[in-house]
Parts: structure tokens; C-alpha cells; sequence
């Protein structure tokens, strides 16, 4: 009886820090209407700006919350205060609506991103190919940690179809998403890292694209959450990403939209 008292105080404290970490982020950019939107790591450059066209256009405050796509979907999951989830993958953004957990109508893709290899500037190796990864010269190569992130998923796969997963896979430091993956290279903590498109543009960096078929699509989808504080604005947010504005600014950063296709 006392074990299972301990384990329900447990429960309570993990899902009352998460609740205190959004309250937080909250508690901080607070005045006015706000609208809380949890987003996957490759979006953060795009969508700080995108953020900031629609807070002049709406008057709406976004606080973003950014990580890889599955520990947000658990965050979600535990009941934490979403009003827009913009995830990496499609296939979570599925997950929630089994769940009863988005507004069916609000689901909608928003682009496909795309994977590079990423080396630093002043790095004397000569990355072409996934292939080249293999190579004896590599040391330690990054990616987002594949159990829950969907562009460590990808670079596993891609890594696998190139047939040098067994080489390679002993080199291999995971990120705990794209993000933190693409700073360990930056860092030069690992000799490489696959990375995506969108944080590599515009970096101080050298990068190569990987071939979309060495992967499964990363289609990316969004919805609103069921039960949202905030929904009118989060209907809107979503919009307004799909919308002419978003969509120049998603372009920018290399992500391929819905109706166009990918550059080879």
C-alpha cells in the first residue's frame, strides 16, 4: 500500500513539473492574448520569424515550445497546456487524433523537410556522401536520437539504405532532438552530423543534401489541440503557416510544401 502511495506521489510531482514548466514560459511573456504552441526542433529558425509576423499582424503573443516530435506528443499526452502541436512527422500527429486528443478538422500537412550532411567550416574532411561516413577518417558522427525524434528516424533509415549502418553505428552520438544534434557538430564535439535542411541553411557551415530516397518523407504535419485554452488563435497560427507569409518564410529555409516538389 505504501509502495503504491509512493509511486502515485511520483505521478503527481513528474506531471506537476510539466505543468510548471509551461506555466513558467507563460508566467514570463504574460500580457495580452497568448497562444502556446509546442513545434519540432528543425522549426525553430523558421518559425521565430513566422512567429513574429503573426504577434504584428494578430496582436497574439506565441510562445513557442520547441523539441524533438515525440517527447512532445508524451508532453501532450500528460496534459500539458497545448493550443497548436506542429510536428516532424505526420505519423504523430495521427497518433493524438486515435487518442481523441486534436480537432480532426484542424490536421493539415505543412511541408516535407529534407536531411544534409553537415560538416564545419574549417573541417578538412570531404563529406559527399552518406557513404563517406563510413570512411576511417570520421570519428563520431550525430543524429537526433531515432527512438523519438522523427529526423533521427530518417538518418537511421538513410543510413541503412546507403548500407553503412554497421560501420557507422558505433561512431553514432544522439541528440535529444535535431537541435541539440546540429550543435554538437557546430561545437565540434562529432567530426559530422545529419541534420536538417532548415537549420543548415544559413549556417557557418559545409553541407550536403541527402537523396530523399534514401529515407522514408518527413511530412510534416500540424493540428489543433482538443480542448485548447487558446483555439480561435491556434486555427488561426495554422493558417497563417499554410498561408502566403508562412509558406515564403518555409520556402526560405528549405522545406518543401505541399503542393511543390523537391529539388534534386
Amino acid at each position: 500500500m505504501l509502495l503504491k502511495h509512493c509511486r502515485l506521489l511520483l505521478a503527481l510531482a513528474a506531471a506537476g513539473s510539466l505543468l510548471a514548466q509551461f506555466g513558467c514560459n507563460a508566467t514570463r511573456n504574460s500580457g495580452g492574448a497568448q497562444l502556446t504552441v509546442s513545434a519540432a526542433s528543425d522549426l525553430t529558425p523558421a518559425f521565430q520569424e513566422i512567429g513574429r509576423l503573426f504577434e504584428q499582424q494578430s496582436g497574439t503573443k506565441v510562445v513557442f515550445n520547441f523539441g524533438s516530435t515525440g517527447q512532445l506528443t508524451q508532453q501532450i499526452e500528460q496534459g500539458a497546456p497545448v493550443d497548436l502541436f506542429v510536428a516532424a512527422n505526420v505519423s504523430f500527429i495521427d497518433g493524438l487524433e486515435q487518442r481523441g486528443l486534436v480537432i480532426p478538422e484542424t490536421k493539415a500537412l505543412y511541408a516535407q523537410g529534407r536531411l544534409t550532411i553537415w560538416t564545419r567550416k574549417g573541417s578538412e574532411l570531404r563529406i559527399e556522401r552518406v557513404e563517406d561516413l563510413a570512411g576511417p577518417e570520421v570519428k563520431r558522427v550525430a543524429i537526433a536520437n531515432p527512438e523519438h525524434a522523427p529526423y533521427g528516424m530518417a538518418a537511421r533509415e538513410a543510413l541503412k539504405r546507403a548500407g553503412v549502418w554497421e560501420a557507422v553505428s558505433p561512431k553514432l552520438v544522439f541528440g535529444e532532438n535535431i537541435s541539440q544534434t546540429f550543435q554538437f557538430a557546430e561545437s565540434g564535439n562529432v567530426d559530422a552530423a545529419i541534420v536538417a535542411l532548415s537549420l543548415s541553411i544559413g549556417s557557418d557551415g559545409k553541407w550536403k543534401l541527402i537523396p530523399p530516397e534514401l529515407h522514408e518523407p518527413l511530412n510534416q504535419a500540424l493540428a489543433v489541440i482538443k480542448g485548447a485554452r487558446n483555439e480561435a488563435a491556434a486555427r488561426k497560427f495554422a493558417t497563417f503557416i499554410n498561408a502566403a507569409e508562412g509558406r515564403q518564410v518555409m520556402r526560405r529555409y528549405g522545406f518543401v510544401l505541399p503542393d511543390e516538389e523537391a529539388a534534386p
